[in-house]
């Protein structure tokens, strides 16, 4: 049957939603099979329909759904996906959401505020999700947040296996955005080669959406390449502030890496005028032509992912992907 992959009495099923089907057919062919044939389209008030044109009863279905602009009709897309294949009799049903949808708002920061990322786990067990796989989630926490296991993937080893390419090992530093990435800034260093580590100060006004302001660097950047590491990067403001303070610092040049592409505008012009050398990023979410820009490079996360689906499916070891690394 198309897009089913049998080993022994179990069958792997792959599905799509329609947000991001370019990276659902590379999955598929690192995996050799098809997408399952799906017919999804919104009724005109924007309610959305939707029907899998083959059995899925007793599969292992894995759906994937990036979760771009406007992420509340993906989501919503995404829920009714696991809710028809639950309908449906599938036997196990894996969520795969490279990019997380509301990861930001994983605690409240004040008194009468949601913790929508919560929220969003629950609706995925509510629907019928057994287990959910996704890619550099904004906060670890986010994993306890769901009933049921969690497979949280890192694209640190396919970004920095990239950038140690691009950049002088010996002269090199890691900058965190912020403090409270300085973890994962470390893991960035131990790539490649034992980097120093330097991260930007920031201030935010927790009533502004998307707005922070960039102010000093602690650490040593003069005459060095900076690698500037982030999970994702939205409207930008914060990531060419901090490009515009390494480089009053002294730096050489910096090179920005980050998983997520939001790329909500003005983000594209942000990071072309920011005076990066390269902006590395992944295609969790899809990058529209007009998000494009002469120094943006973008690896593929669909081996990853791939591979993260073959070993659940056999059950074995997500983590050996990471030579146990977390």
């Amino acid at each position: 049957m198309t897009g089913i992959k049998a080993q022994g009495e179990k069958r792997l099923v792959l599905a799509s939603g329609r947000a991001h089907p370019e990276l659902a057919k590379e999955i598929a062919k690192e995996l050799e099979i098809d997408l399952l044939p799906t017919s999804a389209y919104d009724f005109a008030n924007g309610e959305i329909y939707v029907r899998f044109e083959e059995s899925v009863r007793g599969t292992d279905v894995f759906v994937i759904q990036a979760h771009p602009a406007p992420i509340n009709e993906w989501l919503m897309e995404h829920l009714i996906m696991v809710d028809t294949l639950k309908r449906a009799s599938a036997k196990r049903i894996t969520v795969i959401a490279p990019f997380y949808p509301y990861a930001r708002q994983d605690k409240k920061h004040r008194g009468r505020e949601p913790i929508s990322a919560r929220l969003v786990a629950d609706m995925y067990k509510t629907a019928g999700a057994d287990r959910l796989i996704s890619v550099d989630l904004h906060t670890a926490q986010i994993q306890g947040f769901f009933d049921g296991p969690v497979d949280h993937l890192m694209a640190i080893p396919l970004l920095a296996d990239y950038v140690r390419t691009r950049v002088d090992l010996d002269n090199v530093t890691v900058v965190s955005p912020d403090t409270g990435r300085v973890r994962v800034a470390e893991q960035w260093a131990e790539r490649l080669g034992g980097a120093p580590l330097a991260f930007v100060h920031k201030s935010r006004d927790v009533n502004v959406p998307n707005q922070a302001v960039a102010k000093t660097v602690v650490g040593q950047v003069e005459g060095r390449e900076c690698v500037l590491i982030d999970d994702m990067i939205d409207t930008g403001g914060t990531i060419a502030g901090a490009v515009q303070v390494l480089m009053n610092a002294g730096a050489k040049d910096v090179i920005i890496a980050s998983t997520h592409a939001v790329f909500s505008d003005p983000a594209a012009r942000r990071l072309a005028e920011s005076g990066a050398r390269e902006v590395v990023v992944t295609n969790t979410l899809p990058i529209t032509a007009d998000k494009q820009f002469s120094q943006l490079t973008v690896l593929s996360i669909a081996p990853l992912i791939a591979r993260a689906i073959s070993e659940v499916f056999e059950d074995g070891s997500v983590t050996s992907l990471f030579d146990g690394k977390a």
